[in-house]
């Protein structure tokens, strides 16, 4: 049975010789691959990591609360809670990242070179600045690529590209200078980091605002540190660490800029509300002070005797309950009026109230507030989650309009109530002057109005302590900062790399040819994939010669046909033993070759050996030798009148060597190989020659050969390594095991000479 090419064994020792032949391979590919390494590693520019930590609180932030003390009522109208998932999306957010852009500059990028094969980010210092046209960066839709060549003589080449085609060139032209495009105008300028005296190449790319913002938000990695923290953390990977850390720091400071400007915005709007409010307190007031100090005057009133203890006492608690439900009832008036403006739709409530089911909703309803007024800083107008808020405050100030006028109304009636209880507690009090009665009335309309004011002045001042101490959201854990080290690999691990990749290739390259070729390279290949015995191997020589046997030649040539010979000589162990076919695949594998040659060294041990050509469908021994028989064997086979003593042709430089030539192609060859006359023909030459070595035809194209085995004793099948294929060995297995040949064996023609063959007195380098 033949051998399986696909065992599961691997011979390690062979695969370690095959590819210590190609050692040069390897040399080669590892000295590129290493080249190409250091290359690499000395052009790439490092990349950083810069980072920065944002700690977001969640608190209230009240500050007032905390400072104020018995102010807390207020603590309800400022401040809100931080949640942190929605604090990344306005750190991230693109309006942000936009002002980001617009305050540094960055959607221009200046590129210098840094070497032959890189460019470097340049940021801060540049030595060229460029000045699009007034407004264009807020509504450019596309980036424009400029190449500036500045020559040390100050002449400067500008070349503008959009979409990888020029639009706008100008050559020796002198800086300052404006260059007009498709686009606009664009202005180029020296900076003072200009190297002054010396040449410049730079690129300059410009882009709108929105499309820098889009692309810094590719750039920058913003997360949560983890899922338990409130810290934000911010990252950006650059070959400019300077770049990194102002992006980073600017995000930052941009975000804490913009909650400020929220809970100042927020602030504000209640200053203003109490301001309007204390002004009318103000004037009221000093009108209610002079109509008591008018009274006064007009009744000449100095001091009041008290003549009823029990009614006085109870007129007075009648005076408290009345004065607190009247400052109720102006609270609520207040409140329904605040309500009732249209400029107030979506302004915090700023009241207290008795009522606690009614100020439960003023909180609930001021919380919603800070919320929409949260989300409308970062959101566009018609953003659904705006507008379900701004829906849910329409409704929530619909139903506490409503439940303030019912209050109101309870109010009325309580004041009512109180008063009707104090007028006939009042009519009781007959030997009380009526200047009593007047005076009282001016005194609680006076302390009413001194009452609120003191309130509003109390707001006012806890509103100017919030605008004084507002802080932002964002808590700076660390500011932007680059790790040490640059990211990717080291230098040593590139070289590295590249020299792993110099061992592998070959031995891939190696392996895919030998996929793609299908061709067998070394005996040690044919010996895994058959069972057919190995005559022998055959180097390639490039002597140029036919017969490379000579009685003195020492080549390896000549030593593997001594050893070929030795081992067929061992196969014909019989006297009678003598006729012996030599076939092949297909034609160039060096059948022919190796027939002559080993014919001769047959004769060389003083045999009487005779070569006979037997391809006589494509005769090509003659040409060969470089002989002209005066017939051949065709037209012995063919013709009575040809004689066998005048086809055999002796052949000079080997004595002992005759040759048979094929002859002319006759019209039917296949019927002439099998025609008794020439069993009869070998009949006579086994008793003529010690040996016969018959050159036949391949089998792999007719089937001559098989029918010429009747007259053989053995055969050799001669392949060729690089050129016979894999399915070629796969015919010769099938022919041994069935035993179509007798005593078939290989020889394998064309493999690399060793320098074991001979003497090592010369290498032989191939014939085929």
């Amino acid at each position: 049975m033949a051998k399986n090419n696909n065992s599961d064994f691997i011979d390690i020792v062979g695969l370690f010789r095959q590819y210590v032949k190609k050692w040069y391979l390897f040399v080669i590919s590892v000295v590129v691959c290493v080249g190409l390494a250091f290359i690499y590693s000395k052009v790439r520019l490092p990349e950083y990591a810069v980072r920065a930590n944002l700690l977001i609180s969640t608190d209230k932030g009240d500050m007032g609360a905390a400072a104020a003390g018995g102010m807390g009522a207020i603590s309800m109208l400022f401040g809100s809670d931080g949640y942190v998932e929605d604090e990344i999306f306005i750190v991230s957010s693109h309006s942000l990242y936009r002002d980001v852009v617009k305050d540094l500059g960055i959607n221009i990028e200046y590129y210098t070179k840094k070497n032959f094969l890189t460019k470097e980010l340049a940021y801060p210092e540049h030595p060229l600045v460029v000045t699009p046209q007034a407004g264009m960066l807020d509504t450019l839709e596309t980036s424009i690529a400029f190449n500036v060549k500045v020559n040390k003589n100050g002449k400067t080449n500008i070349k503008a590209k959009m979409k990888r085609k020029t639009v706008a060139k100008v050559n020796d032209v002198t800086l300052p200078y404006t260059i007009k495009t498709p686009l606009g105008e664009f202005t180029f300028a020296k900076t003072s980091d200009y190297p002054t005296g010396e040449g410049l190449s730079s690129d300059i790319i410009v882009a709108g605002y929105d499309a820098a913002a889009e692309y810094l938000d590719l750039e920058i990695n913003t997360e949560i540190a983890s899922k338990r923290s409130n810290v934000i953390s911010l990252g950006i990977n650059t070959t400019n660490p300077k770049y990194g850390k102002a992006v980073l720091n600017e995000i930052i400071a941009k975000y804490n800029d913009r909650g400020v400007q929220e809970k100042n915005h927020q602030n504000q709007q209640t200053a203003k509300f109490i301001d309007g409010r204390l002004d009318i307190l103000a004037s009221e007031l000093n009108l209610s002070e002079a109509e008591v100090q008018e009274y006064k005057q007009k009744k000449g009133m100095v001091e009041f005797e008290i003549d009823a203890r029990y009614n006085l006492e109870k007129k007075g608690r009648l005076e408290a309950d009345l004065l607190n439900a009247k400052t109720q009832e102006e609270i609520i008036k207040m409140t329904l009026s605040f309500l009732g403006k249209p400029e107030n739709a979506y302004a915090l409530i700023p009241t207290t109230l008795d009522n606690e089911g009614l100020q439960r909703s003023i909180e609930a309803y001021n919380t919603v507030v800070l919320q929409r007024a949260e989300l409308a800083n970062s959101a566009r107008a018609d953003n659904t989650m705006l507008k379900q808020l701004s829906e849910q405050l329409d409704l929530m100030r619909s139903n506490i309009a409503t439940s303030v006028s019912r209050a109101l109304e309870t109010a009325h009636v309580a004041v009512r109530d109180l008063e009707r209880e104090m007028n006939s507690t009042q009519a009781a009090l007959t030997d009380i002057p009526a200047q009593e009665r007047e005076y009282g009335n001016l005194i609680r309309d006076l302390k009413v109005k001194q009452e609120l004011f003191i309130f509003l002045l109390q707001r006012r001042e806890e509103t100017a302590m919030m605008l004084a101490t507002a802080y932002p959201k964002g808590v700076t854990v660390d500011e932007a900062y680059t790790l040490s080290e640059p990211l990717g690999l080291t230098r040593k691990m590139i070289l590295l790399i590249g020299f792993f990749l110099g061992i592998m290739i070959p031995p891939v390259i190696l392996y895919i040819r030998k996929l793609v070729h299908n061709r067998f390279e070394t005996r040690a290949d044919v010996e895994r994939m058959t069972d057919v015995p190995i005559l022998g191997e055959m180097c390639i020589d490039n002597s140029g010669r036919r017969l490379v046997v000579s009685s003195d030649d020492t080549t390896a040539t000549a030593e593997l046909f001594r050893l070929m010979r030795s081992n067929l000589l061992f196969i014909l162990n019989d006297p009678r033993d003598k006729v012996v076919l030599l076939t092949s695949t297909s034609s160039g594998e060096g059948k022919s070759f190796i027939s002559i040659n080993l014919a001769a060294s047959l004769a060389l041990l003083n045999k009487r050996v005779l070569l006979v050509g037997m391809d006589i469908r494509n005769p090509q021994l003659a040409n060969y030798l470089n002989i002209a028989p005066q017939f051949g064997l065709t037209q012995y086979l063919s013709s009575s009148k040809v004689t066998l003593e005048q086809t055999i042709m002796p052949y000079k430089e080997i004595p002992g060597l005759d040759i048979i030539c094929a002859g002319p192609v006759p019209p039917n060859p296949a019927e002439l190989l099998i025609s008794p006359k020439v069993d009869e023909l070998f009949q006579q030459l086994r008793s003529m020659y010690d040996y016969v070595i018959v050159d036949t035809a391949p089998i792999g194209l007719v089937s001559d050969t098989f029918t010429l085995d009747r007259i053989a004793d053995a055969a050799i099948y001669v392949c060729r390594a690089n050129y016979t294929s894999l399915s070629d060995l796969d015919l010769i297995n099938d022919i041994y095991e069935q035993h179509r040949l007798k005593k078939v064996s290989l020889v394998i023609n064309g493999t690399a000479a060793k320098k074991t063959y001979g003497y090592g007195k010369k290498k032989s380098h191939g014939q085929a």
